[in-house]
């Protein structure tokens, strides 16, 4: 991040001190800095491409959330070992380190739109546009900067805390902000963005964060704080502003069916070849190495390059209940054999429900909520990737109320109902609390919570080890300090070259 500032600064200072007759490096039938945030639209613009980091962070999110928990592994790829496979290997065996790109590309990303939200923000406060467009450009700012922070502070602990365009390279070193601080930002932008941004008015919803997005933003920060109270009474307020489940639970990805009623806030892909399409590179991604998917993709996806990522754990398909309708619709099997080069060559695709080999064949289980064939293109799909839904709210409330004394079935039985179950006969709270981490795991599994609940929850490193002891047994590729979770790793490392520019400000986290 603050390589990207110090170059841009040092070529603005360069520039200025050009004389005014040498050059001219602003074109008058161009915009700039300085003459684009004027108008109404050209503000919806800049607040538009602040979501666009979203993308890049999702390219990267899953393998510190889903890859760094008990949910999805990797395909080992033993005919290439260059560093970009065993960094992201690194980041599901919890072997990784200070240099890791994958984890730092979260950080970079996260802080490209950040750098986007507080231009807008800065900006935007002293027009005299209509109110209520200026409140609802300035709430979508701050939902977005709150989120970007949010994923940040969790992962890396405490940061550098920046609320101002950075316009100069002294600028951009400042040091890490303690977590608690860090956090009263965080509530204090999503605060805004609530009492600033409408409701839905009708579904499908345009895709732009809403007072929902901004209600469930801060309910979760709120549950991260152990604020139970408060996060129950912004859950409660949900079902009011029209948000509700889908009859069935593949409804919430399909791409007919974005942005619907049990949407509150999703990372929006449009596939194609036009001008302005893009494609969802990520299905591809959560696949076998193949130089040809159209078993399960419809066309031929030679996805050979980059893939093999995020497959599904047997520890996970095995905690689905009998008959819970989320294991068919989330995981499918693709059958077939392995050549030499540890490429997979695709032969049929299985329901995972009951699944046993077909005989000479091999199985491997893929994600199958974010595929939908054919598709179009071989750059990516049509699915949009859920950041918050409403059964998660749901689930959220359970675990708040239950946390307080309260009874959670209410909203507990409500999801398992849609799932095809019957309420959970659990009492206690200690026995609640299981069962309610155990449907957010199956329910919300592959959207990028796992890690964050089983942290929240107090149970990383206890169901992070068991899970790898398991996994030691049942695999040969994993070294012996693979799974191996400590106290510190809780957070991952800062990026090493953030700590290089700035040693005095930038203090690695301890462990690393």
């Amino acid at each position: 991040m603050k390589k990207v500032y110090i170059l841009l600064a040092t070529l603005v200072i360069s520039v200025s001190s050009c004389k005014k007759d040498f050059i001219n490096l602003t074109p008058e039938d161009s915009y700039n800095g300085n003459t684009f945030y004027k108008t109404e639209d050209q503000f919806k613009q800049a607040v538009i491409a602040a979501y666009a980091p979203l993308r890049n962070v999702l390219l990267n999110d899953y393998f510190t959330s889903e890859m760094h928990s008990d949910n999805t592994i990797y395909q080992p790829y033993p005919s290439n070992r260059g560093t970009a496979y065993l960094q992201r290997e690194n980041l599901s065996d919890f072997t990784n380190n200070s240099s890791n790109d994958y984890a730092n590309a979260v950080w970079e990303h996260c802080y490209n739109g950040i750098s986007r939200t507080n231009i807008v923000i800065e900006r935007l406060a002293p027009m005299s546009f209509d109110p209520a467009v200026k409140a609802s450009i300035d709430g979508e700012a701050k939902f977005l900067r709150a989120l970007y922070y949010f994923k940040l502070v969790r992962l890396f602990g405490a940061l550098p805390l920046f609320l101002k365009e950075v316009k100069s390279p002294e600028e951009a070193f400042i040091n890490r902000t303690p977590v608690d601080a860090v956090y009263q930002q965080i509530i204090a932008d999503a605060t805004d963005a609530i009492n600033e941004l409408a409701a839905p008015v009708k579904f499908p919803q345009t895709g732009a964060a809403t007072k929902g997005s901004a209600t469930m933003l801060l309910a979760e920060i709120y549950a991260t704080q152990k604020k139970w109270g408060e996060a129950e009474k912004l859950l409660n307020t949900l079902a009011g502003m029209g948000y509700d489940l889908n009859e069935k639970y593949a409804d919430a990805f399909s791409p007919t069916n974005k942005n619907s009623k049990e949407s509150l806030f999703e990372v929006q892909y449009l596939q194609g070849n036009a001008l302005g399409t893009t494609p969802n590179p990520l299905t591809a991604q959560f696949l076998p190495r193949t130089t040809n998917a159209s078993v399960l993709t419809g066309i031929t996806v030679n996805n050979s390059g980059n893939a093999g990522w995020n497959t599904p754990t047997q520890d996970l398909i095995d905690s689905y209940e009998a008959g819970d309708q989320r294991l068919d619709a989330s995981i499918g099997i693709v059958e077939g054999t392995y050549t030499a080069s540890n490429l997979f060559t695709y032969s049929a695709n299985k329901s995972v429900v009951n699944y046993v080999p077909t005989a000479g064949k091999v199985g491997v289980p893929y994600i199958k909520k974010y595929l939908h064939a054919p598709l179009l293109t071989s750059d990516g799909s049509n699915d949009n990737f859920p950041i918050y839904r409403y059964s998660d709210a749901l689930l959220l409330l359970a675990e708040a109320q239950n946390e307080q004394g309260k009874s959670p079935m209410e909203a507990l039985s409500k999801v398992r109902r849609r799932a095809g179950l019957d309420p959970v006969t659990t009492t206690g709270q200690a026995a609640l609390r299981d069962a309610i981490i155990h449907e957010r795991r199956v329910e919300l599994a592959f959207e990028n919570h796992r890690w964050h609940d089983l942290v929240r929850t107090d149970k990383a490193i206890s169901v992070i080890n068991a899970f790898g002891a398991k996994l030691k047994q049942q695999v040969s590729y994993l070294s012996s300090d693979a799974y191996n979770v400590q106290p510190y790793m809780l957070i991952l490392p800062l990026p090493q070259y953030e700590v290089e520019l700035n040693p005095s400000g930038m203090i690695q986290n301890p462990g690393y």
